[in-house]
């Protein structure tokens, strides 16, 4: 597929960013995926002492069966697809390219056993949830990681840097630069830790989840400790009670996980389109990029408008799938069906944003002379602790006298000055507030920075 006529931007113009994802997530990557499941399937019941037709396979036939899908190529994806344009049933597909790849071997006595007792959303929902626990953990929470580092590291060299703080757009208390990037890195790490050690689930109960067709082949068998054990070995929590299809409760708890992360990403990314608005942050410039059709002197912030646009999709995608996936009619219906196929997009949308935020912070510099301009012009923002200070000294109305003092006023630091000069306050209170500057009034952002990155 050419890259210029794909319709999504996904697959086209965005593919160099989000194509490891492509092992997880593309048509071929499901069959695989459906393929290991039958073939750990297969293995497994030759395990099961109570199934004595399939006899415990030698090293051997457990890698010739092993490699099905561990060799799994394009030309292989290419014959399955040939098999389903005559079942008309992916899964059956996969099915009958298994027994296929063991005829003519010593396994093909095996073949009535592949896909034995099984309903479809047995190995689907199986696969699915391999499939984005593999991907997170391959791909997207290294990407994850990597923008919290990025994150950190400018908490951390910037923590020492005053800033003008602005609340409702106004100016407000300073704070540093650092300290407000560490922030973020507080409410990334928080969700991150859950996301990393979130189980997904699977179910393997056959038809509508009761195990019928088991039950009445081997009665004998212990089917419910046999699935628990299959679904734990592939590293999933297993899911007993179901109908035909998992809930997906916990597809969708991933979901909301994700969302949170992006819209948490989404407000990093506005406020760093302010921070360069403002000029207090300024964007290196790169060697024959332009930012502008007509106007050359621009260097847009593209990296954050184009992660925060990113991450918007894929939380419109997230809250779909969230709602939509835990609800099925009856014991099933198959709406879920083509909605899962999508639970790739919003991963690879967020994996593009994630790439684009660590591209924007590594071409960003804080101004300096910017941030210092704008704390000397807004020497205001002191009132608060003037006022403060006057109610340590049992003055209720200091409120009120600074309210009077400098609201809506364009005040000077000289102006700020006398008004303290006249004070009834102790002598080293009074020494304090004359010395005072905004660059200064940063409280104990510097020590949050150091101890909370």
């Amino acid at each position: 597929m050419n890259p210029l006529s794909s319709i999504s931007p996904i697959d086209g113009r965005y593919r160099g960013e989000v194509q490891e994802l492509a092992a997880f997530f593309s048509e071929m990557a499901l069959m695989k995926y459906r393929l290991m499941i039958e073939v750990e399937y297969l293995i497994a019941l030759s395990h099961e002492r109570g199934v004595p037709e399939v006899a415990l396979f030698n090293p051997e036939q457990t890698a010739c069966l092993r490699a099905a899908y561990q060799q799994f190529m394009l030309n292989d994806a290419e014959r399955v697809k040939k098999i389903e344009a005559v079942t008309n049933h992916d899964v059956k597909a996969i099915e009958y390219f298994l027994q296929m790849k063991v005829k003519g071997t010593d396994l093909e006595k095996c073949t009535s056993f592949i896909h034995f007792a099984l309903t479809s959303e047995d190995v689907n929902n199986l696969a699915y949830s391999l499939m984005v626990r593999d991907a997170l953990h391959t791909v997207y929470l290294p990407s994850l990681r990597a923008v919290i580092r990025s994150i950190e590291e400018k908490a951390l060299a910037y923590r020492e840097l005053p800033m003008l703080a602005l609340t409702h757009g106004q100016s407000a208390t300073p704070t540093t630069l650092g300290k407000e990037f560490s922030v973020f890195v507080s409410r990334l790490s928080r969700q991150l830790e859950p996301l990393s050690a979130h189980q997904l689930q699977g179910k393997f109960g056959g038809a509508t989840g009761t195990w019928a067709a088991h039950v009445v082949s081997y009665p004998n068998v212990d089917w419910i400790g046999f699935s628990k054990k299959f679904i734990s070995n592939l590293g999933l929590s297993p899911n007993l009670i179901t109908i035909q299809i998992e809930d997906h409760d916990s597809l969708a708890e991933v979901c909301h996980t994700m969302s949170r992360i992006n819209t948490i990403l989404i407000d990093f990314c506005r406020d760093m389109w302010s921070y360069i608005s403002r000029g207090i942050i300024a964007q290196k410039p790169k060697e024959g990029e332009v930012g502008s059709s007509t106007m050359p002197h621009k260097i847009n912030p593209i990296q954050f408008e184009n992660a925060e646009g990113n991450l918007g999709i894929a939380n419109a995608y997230f809250s779909h799938l969230a709602a939509k996936l835990p609800i099925s009619r009856m014991q099933r219906d198959l709406t879920d069906s083509t909605v899962l196929r999508n639970q790739g997009v919003p991963l690879a949308h967020s994996l593009l944003a994630c790439k684009n935020i660590c591209k924007g912070l590594e071409r960003v510099a804080p101004n300096d002379i910017k941030l210092r301009e704008e704390l000397d012009t807004h020497p205001e923002v002191l009132a608060e602790a003037v006022q403060t200070v006057l109610r340590k000294h049992g003055q209720g109305d200091a409120y009120e006298q600074l309210k009077a003092a400098t609201r809506g006023k364009d005040m000077t630091l000289e102006d700020l000055r006398e008004f303290i000069s006249h004070l009834d306050i102790s002598q080293s209170d009074k020494k304090r507030l004359m010395e005072l500057k905004p660059t200064e009034y940063i409280g104990l952002a510097e020590e949050i920075t150091k101890k909370n990155v």
